[in-house]
């Protein structure tokens, strides 16, 4: 990017428009051969004060400078060419701005040219940033130019902002402000499209190659059927460790289609081979099951020893706590103990934790067994009387849990009472045992009163499902005599002659309706007595009250209340009354309250008003 020794000769018969434009910019006016122009230069006097003056001739400085740190300003500088000098923006103004990079630019677009400038100006500012492949310029002071590689175009956009000057003439028409800005051409979007797609065939050439590296190996092709091959696989089937690979190739023969009549004897016989085979796996998988509950006994065994060495341990621990062997220790040696014997105890308590669970699955595997061997009752009394005994069984086991919780308290309390301990924290440690103790007992009543009250509701319910089980059965034989009897009438009607038509027709309907009063009344039977006294809209003498109390209410309020205002009132002299009670009662007495919507919108509210009045002339 550093430019020619030769780019930078131009003639300086009149100093003065370079030696202005240099104190301009705040740097001492230097010749081209390095000596001061104007020999009483003062810097003070320049237009862009702050700004440390440099030699535009000192050797290495380029168009692009080196890569600086973001928090270091780029300082641009003079550049000279043959035809033409750029001068820097002023490093105040803000950076130019510029649109969104398209993908695969190389095209950048050339705004402020000098209306003089040509082609060759082009080139000659713009060559040095890298190889040009094509411009287009327009009749206007801008044009398009396009690099052969993507990186030129951002030390393009470098010169943006530059001012251009040709020559040394101050003419308008050989100066200019430099604008490069990102371009978007067909050409480059179509070049970075098709070297996407090649990075993408690449990619997909790279993961098939993997694939293939990684896929496993094919399975070697299995022969087809012969006489010599059916010999050598029978043998192999007989043969414990050939038996896998041998069956799939007899699979094969057999989904191909190679058996025919003359050879479905030697099928068979190989066939036959594969099922003397069944009692073998089924003997290894008995042993397997042997050697895997052997192994659980083996562990269950080792796991209670050291449950019982843990139990020792822990016993040593409580022992040398106890007052006459711990007056004798000092204190960091009963710190390292109370330490110790808090570790002990939780190692010890999971590893119980862990032989109960193993326990607890045993127990649960023979429950499933046991319940698997008896079978399912399909009747409601049966499965009833299952589920009482259940309950029973459960209440024992939980009685006996209870009586086992309260001998452990009363000997933590003998054992309390013997040994009075000194130190307060087992006093600390033995409260907490006695109240997680007596509070598992409480919760070990409470939950055999649970039971118990369970049971109880159980049979009450068996009871009760075996009386309604009678009446069906009763209900049940009084509609079968009751269309006996029909088909009886029925059978006599087809026989009488058609004179005694009516007749029969009336003492058929006499039967029909006698059988079905019969029906009605065992209906009747089942129902409650409140359905046999509801005859009107008022159903007893409590309803005839809050019809008067509510009547009277309404009437105060003559543009009606809410059934909440209502029900608010109501509930000072009755708290039992509930809103669906008293909407229920409205509803069933339309002559005597009338349910009216108010307001607009969101306010929108439903009351109730006493229309007695005027329901006593239409009634």
């Amino acid at each position: 990017m550093t430019m020619d020794s030769n780019s930078m000769t131009m003639p300086m018969s009149d100093p003065n428009p370079w030696a202005a434009a240099m104190n301009n910019m705040g740097m001492p006016p230097i010749g081209m051969t390095g000596q001061p122009l104007i020999p009483d230069f003062d810097p003070n006097l320049g237009m862009m004060a702050g700004i440390t003056p440099i030699n535009p001739m000192m050797p290495g400085l380029g168009i692009v400078p080196a890569p600086v740190s973001q928090d270091v300003p780029v300082m641009k500088e003079i550049i000279h060419c043959k035809s033409c000098t750029l001068f820097p923006p002023n490093p105040n103004l803000p950076p130019p701005a510029t649109r969104e990079r398209p993908p695969g630019c190389k095209t950048v677009f050339v705004g402020g040219l000098p209306e003089n400038a040509t082609e060759q100006l082009i080139v000659e500012v713009f060559g040095q940033c890298g190889d040009i492949t094509a411009i287009r310029k327009s009749k206007k002071n801008f044009c398009h130019i396009r690099f052969a590689e993507e990186g030129t175009v951002d030390k393009a956009l470098f010169l943006s902002g530059y001012r251009i000057r040709l020559g040394s003439s101050t003419d308008k028409k050989d100066t200019g402000r430099l604008h490069v800005d990102f371009a978007q051409a067909r050409d480059d979007l179509y070049e970075w499209e098709c070297r996407q797609r090649m990075l993408a065939r690449e990619e997909r050439h790279r993961r098939k190659m993997e694939e293939d590296r990684l896929r496993p190996p094919s399975p070697p092709p299995i022969v087809h059927y012969s006489e010599h091959e059916c010999s050598q696989l029978g043998d192999k089937i007989k043969d414990d460790g050939k038996f896998p690979d041998a069956v799939r190739v007899l699979l094969t023969w057999l989904e191909r289609g190679e058996v025919n009549r003359r050879n479905a004897n030697n099928f068979y016989s190989m066939i036959q081979s594969s099922n003397s085979h069944i009692r073998r796996l089924i003997g290894e998988k008995s042993q397997h099951e042997k050697e895997m509950e052997e192994a659980k006994d083996k562990f269950k065994t080792a796991l209670a020893g050291i449950v019982a060495q843990f139990e020792q341990i822990v016993s040593v621990f409580q022992a040398a706590s106890k007052q006459k062997a711990w007056d004798h220790f000092s204190k960091a040696q009963r710190k390292n103990l109370d330490m110790w014997r808090k570790q002990v105890e939780e190692i010890r308590n999971m590893h119980n934790e862990q032989l109960m669970g193993i326990r607890r699955e045993e127990e649960m595997e023979m429950s499933d067994d046991d319940m698997e061997d008896v079978p399912d009752s399909k009747d409601s009394e049966d499965s009833g009387v299952s589920q009482a005994e259940a309950l029973k069984e459960e209440n024992d086991s939980l009685r006996c849990q209870l009586d086992a919780y309260r001998n452990e308290v009363e000997l933590l309390k003998q054992e309390q009472g013997k040994n009075q301990p000194v130190r307060s924290e087992e006093d600390c440690t033995h409260s907490q045992q006695l109240s997680f103790l007596q509070q598992a007992l409480q919760g070990m009543q409470k939950q055999l009163l649970k039971m118990r009250e369970e049971l109880k509701q159980r049979e009450s319910e068996l009871e009760k499902s075996l009386e309604d089980k009678r009446l069906l059965k009763s209900q049940v034989q009084n509609l079968k005599e009751g269309l006996q009897k029909l088909q009886s009438t029925h059978t006599m009607q087809l026989e009488t002659s058609k004179a005694g038509d009516g007749g029969g027709e009336e003492s058929s309907n006499q039967t029909a309706e006698g059988t079905l009063s019969a029906v009605v009344s065992c209906s009747q039977e089942k129902r409650g007595p409140t359905e046999k006294n509801s005859t009107g809209p008022v159903h007893s003498e409590r309803e005839a009250l809050l019809v008067g109390i509510i009547s009277t209410f309404l009437h105060v309020h003559p543009f009606g209340a809410s059934i909440e205002y209502i029900c608010s009132y109501l509930q000072r002299l009755d708290t039992k009354i509930n809103p669906g009670e008293v909407e229920a009662l409205l509803s069933r007495l339309p002559c005597t309250f009338r349910q009216e919507l108010t307001g607009v919108g969101a306010s929108l509210e439903k009351r109730w008003n006493f229309c007695g009045f005027e329901g006593i002339k239409s009634t």
